[in-house]
């Protein structure tokens, strides 16, 4: 089956479906983890039961996630002993502290206080358990934050020298390795786009809820319309914060890698005074031309350069062996930058909505949140695309090629465990995700079970666990 492939680009998809399949995990869970210490925060502040339903509602689901996170990222970091074993040689020098204070810090933290998070509650105590909700969160972001400098660091190297005799990048500076040139602007996007990712799957929720129960015309309960609100909340001032993020972070990649911009842009030709922004195209790298163009005069210099009649260089200016696959980044950037001004569009209808005082009784704003509810995982998908695609044909940008990289195996061998972590994977987390699915399709309940209730009674190895006997229990412990 695999006599005339390519071993290195069957490596390359590898990497990239394992790697997609883990990014929509730890995209919903940064937002989550963030959420459940709010919702937490709120209950203690204000006693009002909504708040604790809801945390107890979305812990289970957070719960989940979180282990699917987990366990597709242990899997996927094997791949860089296996299948680029010569990159994890050359750069684990400078790379591998970063990744190993990931482990010991932010990891260790989640996994610390996860546990309490989750069954502590009328255990540990409020502040505690407070305590721990705040330590998850933070956990989360912390990992976000050595995960994203160690990419970035791929993208804008700095910080280091290469060995003369084992080609090794050896760290010079560990402070520029971590704060390399593109590792703020990155950083910020890509936990904005958490946030965005978690707020519209939970205002998805909330508006299948609200849907139904106007169909049904029964009484909303309070927890649906709290968590349709704050998702609401979020979109309106997040989404148009990051497209303020994404303008300072596409500025800062014209700066260190413009041919990834060319390819963003589809700029195969140089403009001297003020290049257009191409709408829509089909990208010809192999006549080095945009067919079909469809675009605005002068709006891209004025994006990226804030100058109608600012030159910028095109792709003509690159080498064709350094030059990305174009098409692709040309439209998984379209499709995130789509997806932004799309949730851009909801945050302000629901402000709208609110004003009114129609934030509850809106069937269409409702239908579009629900269709709206995946937006966050395909455009964090499209982004990671739009950058990863764009650093080729390089891992560390400018120094170190993708062709270069990969461990000396055979197609067939990268082939079928490609073909193994195919059926594995949607066979695992299909399941696991099919399990979230159907927790979202029931709404939040008035004195929602927690995670304890359900696993108090003894579990037991063989045989079967007795039935739990609950005489007259208070759905609200510590009420």
């Amino acid at each position: 089956m695999f006599d005339n492939a390519d071993a290195i680009l069957l490596a390359r998809i590898q990497f990239a479906f394992t790697v997609s399949f883990h990014f929509l995990f730890p995209a919903f869970t940064i937002g989550l983890a963030s959420f459940l210490a709010v919702l937490n925060g709120l209950w203690l502040w204000t006693k009002d039961h909504k708040y604790l339903d809801l945390f107890r509602y979305w812990v289970k689901i957070f719960a989940l996630a979180f282990a699917m996170g987990v366990v597709s990222g242990i899997v996927m970091s094997y791949q860089f002993g296996t299948n680029w074993s010569v990159f994890s040689d050359k750069a684990g020098p400078v790379i591998g502290a970063p990744m190993a204070y990931e482990v010991l810090s932010a990891f260790f933290l989640e996994a610390g206080f996860l546990g309490i998070m989750l069954f502590g509650r009328d255990r540990v105590g409020p502040t505690l358990h407070m305590i721990a909700c705040l330590a998850v969160a933070g956990g989360t972001a912390m990992s976000a934050f050595w995960i994203l400098s160690v990419n970035s660091w791929m993208h804008t190297p700095a910080g280091f020298e290469i060995d003369a005799v084992t080609g090794q990048f050896l760290p010079t500076d560990f402070w520029q390795v971590i704060f390399n040139p593109s590792f703020p602007y990155r950083l910020m996007h890509t936990v904005t786009a958490a946030y965005l990712t978690t707020a519209f799957i939970v205002g998805g929720v909330a508006a299948l809820h609200l849907l139904r129960h106007r169909h049904r015309r029964d009484k909303v309960s309070p927890a649906t319309r709290t968590m349709f609100s704050m998702a609401m909340w979020m979109a309106a001032i997040f989404a148009p914060v990051q497209i303020v993020l994404g303008d300072f972070h596409g500025i800062n990649t014209l700066e260190h890698q413009p041919a990834k911009v060319m390819a963003m842009e589809g700029h195969f030709e140089s403009h001297e005074a003020g290049a257009p922004l191409y709408l829509f195209g089909i990208p010809n790298q192999e006549e080095q031309r945009l067919d079909y163009a469809i675009g605005i005069p002068k709006l891209s210099s004025l994006i990226l350069k804030h100058d109608l009649n600012a030159p910028l260089a095109g792709l003509d200016t690159i080498p064709r062996e350094d030059q990305p696959p174009v098409a692709i980044v040309f439209w998984s950037f379209r499709v995130m930058v789509a997806l932004g001004f799309a949730m851009l569009a909801i945050g302000l209808w629901s402000s709208w909505a609110r004003f009114r005082g129609t934030l509850f009784d809106s069937p269409m704003l409702h239908r579009a949140a629900l269709a709206m509810a995946p937006s966050g995982l395909i455009a964090v998908l499209a982004g990671w695309i739009t950058t990863e695609v764009g650093r080729q044909p390089f891992t560390v940008y400018g120094y170190l090629r993708t062709a270069d990289s990969a461990a000396p195996l055979d197609a067939a061998a990268v082939g079928t465990s490609l073909i193994a972590f195919i059926i594995v994977y949607f066979a695992v987390f299909g399941a696991g995700t099919y399990y979230i699915m159907r927790l979202m399709n029931r709404a939040p309940a008035s004195g929602e079970a927690s995670l304890k209730d359900v696993t108090n009674s003894p579990t037991r190895t063989a045989g079967t666990t007795p039935a739990q006997q609950h005489p007259t229990r208070n759905p609200h412990p510590g009420e």
